[in-house]
């Protein structure tokens, strides 16, 4: 998808842009002509906006229905969410910006900024794929990462997604990647932020007697067949479990219990399967590393080459020139 651009000093354009883009809101500026420019690129369900405004802007915001980071890189942004202090974020900050159903104000100081939204159920559904899965909806429980490096390395999977997979149309636009991508972003945003999902999660580290007693042979055996046949296929958790008819929590107590693995684990090693697979037959001249592993939702080269050459003892490239 082509990015989706704004240029405008009209506030009122800008006002009812914004509001179109993520939330019903009203801003004001005391300035004679204030310039917005707005680029906006898709990657699924994850959108990702790089805002410029020069000027300084003060705004009021409806609930967005979405989980929203902010990465600021020039200028401040000043935020108050209802109930809450105001806090005030700045170059090389990483926040989480606000809550998904709850309405907050701000001031934007002649700031540069990207914007990254992500449905709650996709966090959702990462939270739910860690051991013992969550047994109540995971929520944020504050804006700032838990620590520098993990507000780094949420900077830095936000800045990758931005600069690298969407600055290629070709690469954003295989399924897999897409479904890779959010599922990578979701899973850095529950490690850096804090968040419930830790005591959640330990809550539910004994498997129920219904999941001890789903997570049966028959059970790997339906769902390792699903995975087979639809590696190729935009899947998760959720689609895996319903064709193993069992609860996700189950099939996750199967796949530990008889494999040492998780479902997902599963998936990325058919996945790599299939990608060594192609590479074996594919020809040079034609085709690249890059290309291939893409297709199989490895949007990360030097990740997919760590992977597959301690699965196989080889680079893919290696494989592919053979």
């Amino acid at each position: 998808m082509e990015p989706m651009t704004f240029d405008s000093r009209d506030l009122g354009q800008t006002e009812e842009f914004l509001s179109k883009a993520y939330a019903r809101m009203r801003i004001g500026s005391d300035a004679d002509s204030p310039r917005t420019r707005i680029a906006r690129q898709v990657l699924g369900s994850v959108s990702v906006d790089r805002l410029r405004l020069e000027y300084t802007v003060s705004y009021e915001v409806h609930p967005l229905g979405k989980v929203c980071l902010c990465l600021v890189e020039t200028g401040s942004i000043a935020q108050q969410v209802a109930g809450q202090e105001e806090e005030v974020f700045g170059p090389g900050d990483t926040v989480f910006f606000a809550p998904p159903d709850r309405p907050y104000t701000g001031e934007v100081r002649d700031a540069g900024y990207t914007i990254v939204m992500l449905g709650d159920a996709l966090l959702q559904e990462v939270a739910g794929t860690a051991p013992g899965g969550a047994p109540e909806p995971v929520r944020l429980l504050g804006h700032r990462p838990v620590s520098a490096a993990a507000g780094r390395h949420l900077r830095r999977t936000i800045a990758y997604l931005r600069d690298d997979v969407l600055a290629d149309p070709e690469l954003a636009a295989e399924p897999l990647v897409v479904s890779t991508a959010g599922q990578l972003l979701a899973a850095s945003v529950l490690t850096a932020l804090p968040s419930n999902a830790t005591t959640a999660a330990t809550a539910a580290t004994d498997a129920t007697a219904t999941d001890r007693r789903d997570a049966h042979p028959q059970t790997l055996r339906r769902a390792i067949a699903y995975i087979d046949e639809h590696a190729g296929a935009p899947i998760g958790i959720d689609e895996i479990a319903a064709a193993a008819r069992v609860s996700a929590r189950a099939l996750q107590y199967a796949f530990r219990r008889h494999l040492n693995t998780t479902p997902l684990g599963y998936l990325r090693q058919a996945r790599l399967a299939r990608a060594h697979a192609e590479l074996a037959v594919g020809d040079p001249a034609t085709t690249t590393v890059a290309t291939i592993a893409a297709r199989w939702g490895f949007f990360h080269p030097g990740r997919f080459a760590l992977s597959y050459k301690d699965a196989y003892g080889r680079a893919p490239s290696d494989t592919l020139h053979t």
